[in-house]
């Protein structure tokens, strides 16, 4: 049982620990969500133990990650997407085949049974929305083709890996996999995603006038919200992420006429609850697991297999946008973050990860997650700023022209 002081001093800390991270890692020239998620690190059990993950964080770790992607959704234009469609498609296709078969592929080399390394080679595929959503927002680089790609491919990547992670699960038990059920779960999460890009889009072009209709002056941002959450219920029942139901409440959003003054108003909420997701995600990696030298060279080839699975599958489907962004999307798509967290979660809980494997995922969908962020910093500083696209181009005298700053947040240019 947690009193309200212990819940209040556990959020102080972790909240603090978040900023100075963020603010040594960007001194660093580092993204501030690799020095949030080691922060974490630093102060959760393995190092400090100032901090251990509890329910209530946990909730607040969630509700961050929701609140990061209906932002992202809300600087993502359905017609964006439309014009990457097909190399997000390979993208997030072969971003799943290419790392589930090298993923089982190693562990069962490394002498795990067969159901076994299937559930390990789900860890492998899933690519962390949230993590490489936080890197493009922070560079103000939402608008570029390849991070089009990159958002489109992680939404096809999530419905794939829940596909996967039912299939595998249903094999740890050694009975048959139901083919028929498995489809149907398919077939309920693609129509979710058309059923309400396609139609709540159309209705908020339309009808987006509707969000200030309560007396309310926040009225857009408060239905924006509320909007968020139920669509973040729908997709978690739906057995998806719930951070993709966000990602297509921004998405639906971006389509009002409200769109900028939303972009705003969310700022002051995200730099509240978007840090909690990043420390907590630092918080739960229990070093010492990885103490000895096995367990040192087993996170070593498994980290090792995760980047190039990832950089080889992703790259391979995004090559017909050249060489340089091929290889962008391929490190945009590497972060594993919370999925993996997730996958090994439930391996542990369902007695087929030994505390050593355990730990060994969970280090590698950070170390992933912590990697990825600088050298895609680094690939996309180099490259040329794109033309804004059409659709914002039609909006973007409504307001002041701004630039992205720390956490995301937006400052005006002076005249």
């Amino acid at each position: 049982m947690h009193t309200t002081t212990d819940i209040l001093l556990a959020l102080f800390i972790v909240y603090v620990a978040a900023q100075v991270g963020a603010e040594i890692a960007q001194r660093l020239r580092f993204p501030a969500v690799v020095g949030e998620i080691a922060a974490g690190a630093v102060i959760g059990p393995s190092v400090l133990g100032w901090v251990h993950v509890s329910e209530p964080l946990e909730m607040l770790s969630e509700i961050g990650a929701v609140l990061l992607l209906f932002a992202v959704g809300l600087e993502t234009r359905v017609g964006d997407l439309k014009r990457v469609g097909k190399a997000a498609t390979l993208v997030g296709v072969s971003g799943v085949i290419f790392p589930f078969v090298m993923g089982a592929l190693w562990a069962r080399y490394a002498g795990f049974e067969t159901p076994k390394a299937m559930f390990i080679a789900a860890a492998f595929v899933a690519t962390s929305a949230g993590i490489t959503a936080r890197v493009l927002q922070e560079m103000g680089v939402l608008n570029r083709t390849e991070s089009r790609v990159i958002l489109g491919a992680a939404v096809i990547d999530d419905i794939l890996a829940m596909l996967l992670l039912g299939v595998v699960t249903a094999l740890q038990g050694g009975g048959s996999v139901n083919v028929v059920g498995l489809l149907l779960v398919l077939a309920q999460a693609v129509a979710f995603i058309v059923v309400i890009t396609l139609f709540g889009t159309t209705f908020m072009r339309k009808s987006s006038m509707l969000l200030e209709s309560p007396i309310n002056p926040l009225s857009p941002l408060t239905l924006s919200l509320a909007l968020t959450l139920g669509l973040a219920a729908a997709a978690a029942h739906l057995g998806l992420a719930a951070i993709i139901g966000a990602f297509l409440a921004g998405m639906i959003a971006a389509e009002s006429q409200q769109r900028h003054t939303l972009e705003r108003q969310i700022q002051a909420i995200m730099s509240f609850l978007v840090p909690f997701f990043f420390v907590v995600t630092g918080a739960k990696v229990d070093l010492s697991q990885l103490a000895g030298l096995p367990a040192l060279g087993m996170l070593a080839m498994v980290t090792l297999l995760a980047v190039v699975s990832k950089l080889i599958g992703c790259g391979l489907g995004a090559l017909s946008l050249g060489r340089k962004s091929a290889l962008i999307v391929g490190v945009g798509m590497v972060p594993r973050g919370e999925v993996g967290i997730i996958v090994a979660s439930l391996g542990l809980a369902a007695g087929v990860f030994t505390g050593m494997t355990y730990a060994v995922i969970i280090a590698m969908s950070l170390i992933t997650s912590i990697i990825a962020p600088p050298v895609l910093s680094a690939l996309l500083a180099g490259m040329p700023k794109e033309e804004a696209s059409p659709l914002d181009e039609e909006t973007s005298h409504l307001i002041p022209v701004e630039e992205t700053g720390h956490h995301g947040q937006r400052h005006r240019r002076k005249e």
